[in-house]
């Protein structure tokens, strides 16, 4: 099968476990980095998007759940060596929040990414002081800029301690400038043509319901083109993984080293007529790979256990040695799994939470004159990815007997979309009109208490979770801190 990534296949997800089911708290890139660096839900480290209002990387951030991150914990009270290199979050950086000068609580060695993601003319944050890049391949194409600087701090860190890098590569995020060698690489490579591929998303959201079905020649031409360029860029990150794990193997520390390979949220490309972007509740836009290697993981694992990045922060921890009932995390850790496979799955829960706030402009987009305020990302072809009641929540239940999804809308409809994947992987029939209201109501029961966790509360049984109590009177109490929107559309 054509891939970018073999080498990272056989390297890492070979060598080790492969999830099937890895999935985010909430499809976007700031939030969903907070969500890893923290083990916590949106809700708990109020990172809602990537605007600095929104908390990305703001000075809010920085002084209550910076300290709190897994790495402060590992350099901390684990006695790790810490390095970081790559975009952090995306207003890392913003003059209004530290500038560059501020070095994130729980790093020895920092290299971050001023702003958003670039391949070429950028600044990095290196320890504080800040360093710019040009244009020039061979000193400046950021993912090879970030393997050499990752193989340097394992050619230079101390022996005696413990260590923990964190390598975030901006690929395959736009401007998918590939590497010069790669730019030829998969001509003829078009977006998976699913089910939901230029389709009209008639009984979701209106957000979906407003796409133009079929798309534009041009739009399917544009998606395409950037479907090749992202796994041009990542032939780069494939090669950055060969040297790491090349290096540790020369060090001897291969052996004894857990690596990790995920990221931060998915992609869609063209699933129900909408051209490019994330920030929706479909699988395409939630779901994330992960393959991990190491110590007492057999390798050729294969698991369909349902994880979730506010969980990598708890495992990580666990695999240090650090107490994770200490901290405050959502997430809960899964190292029994890497050690003995499924057989630890009678304690694991059944379902989680996804979360995401919308982001609209409150000025029409003069290239889309009647479409009117509230919307963004209307490109191209003033098809809009996103707007300020693109707000939702969903509960999300992989068990034996259940593979659904349940999502209710902050806005005018208080919409609701209900997905069997089981029987619908793509997504196509929306069942909350038809599905049974008890289902429903434990559903919309199961979001607001999810909603509202925190910690332990977090990792309570699910409805498909033989230790599951309903109780209809919490739907109606003052506890919860939405009122409860269920109603029969």
């Amino acid at each position: 099968l054509q891939t970018p990534l073999n080498k990272t296949k056989k390297l890492i997800g070979e060598a080790g476990i492969t999830f099937t089911n890895a999935f985010v708290a909430s499809p976007l890139c700031c939030p969903s980095r907070a969500s890893i660096l923290t083990g916590k839900y949106p809700h708990n480290h109020h990172v809602i998007n990537n605007t600095l209002e929104g908390n990305c990387s703001s000075t809010a951030w920085q002084k209550t759940q910076e300290p709190k991150t897994f790495p402060a914990l590992l350099q901390a009270y684990a006695g790790y060596q810490t390095f970081f290199a790559g975009k952090y979050l995306n207003q890392y950086g913003n003059p209004d929040a530290g500038g560059v000068e501020h070095v994130p609580l729980g790093w020895d060695y920092w290299v971050g990414l001023e702003r958003n993601s670039r391949y070429y003319n950028y600044t990095l944050s290196v320890n504080g002081k800040p360093k710019k890049h040009g244009g020039n391949y061979s000193e400046d194409y950021l993912t090879d800029v970030l393997t050499n600087m990752s193989l340097d701090f394992l050619q230079y860190k101390s022996n005696y301690r413990p260590f923990f890098m964190m390598v975030s590569t901006p690929a395959p995020h736009a401007p998918w400038t590939p590497a010069p060698q790669y730019q030829d690489r998969f001509k003829d490579l078009k977006a998976p043509r699913d089910p939901n591929f230029n389709v009209h998303g008639k009984d979701k959201h209106w957000l979906i319901r407003q796409a133009k079905t079929p798309m534009t020649n041009s739009s399917i031409e544009l998606l395409d083109e950037a479907y090749r360029k992202r796994w041009r860029t990542l032939l780069s990150v494939d090669d950055l993984v060969e040297k790491v794990v090349k290096r540790l193997e020369v060090r001897g520390e291969l052996d004894n080293t857990y690596i990790i390979f995920t990221s931060d949220n998915g992609y869609h490309t063209g699933q129900f007529s909408l051209p490019l972007d994330k920030r929706q509740l479909y699988e395409s836009d939630i779901r994330v790979p992960l393959l991990i290697r190491g110590p007492n993981i057999k390798p050729n694992q294969t698991t369909g256990l349902a994880v979730q990045n506010v969980d990598l922060g708890p495992t990580i921890l666990d695999m240090a040695g650090y107490n994770v009932s200490k901290t405050t995390m959502d997430g809960m850790s899964f190292l029994s799994v890497l050690y003995n496979g499924m057989s630890f799955l009678t304690t694991w829960r059944t379902d989680f939470l996804v979360e995401y706030e919308g982001e609209g402009s409150n000025v029409s987009d003069p290239a889309c004159p009647l479409l009117g305020p509230g919307v963004s990302v209307c490109f191209p072809d003033c098809v809009c990815e996103d707007s300020f009641n693109n707000t939702y929540a969903c509960v999300r239940t992989v068990a034996p007997s259940a593979n659904l999804q349940y999502c209710e809308f902050d806005d005018n409809e208080v919409f609701v979309e209900v997905y069997n994947i089981t029987v619908d992987p793509y997504q196509l029939i929306n069942l909350a009109k038809t599905i049974d209201q008890e289902v429903l109501e434990k559903m919309n029961h199961r979001l607001m208490m999810l909603q509202s966790c925190s910690g332990q509360s977090c990792r309570t049984p699910g409805v498909y979770d033989a230790r599951y109590t309903f109780d209809p009177h919490l739907m109606f109490s003052n506890r919860s801190h939405r009122r409860n929107r269920l109603r029969r559309a």
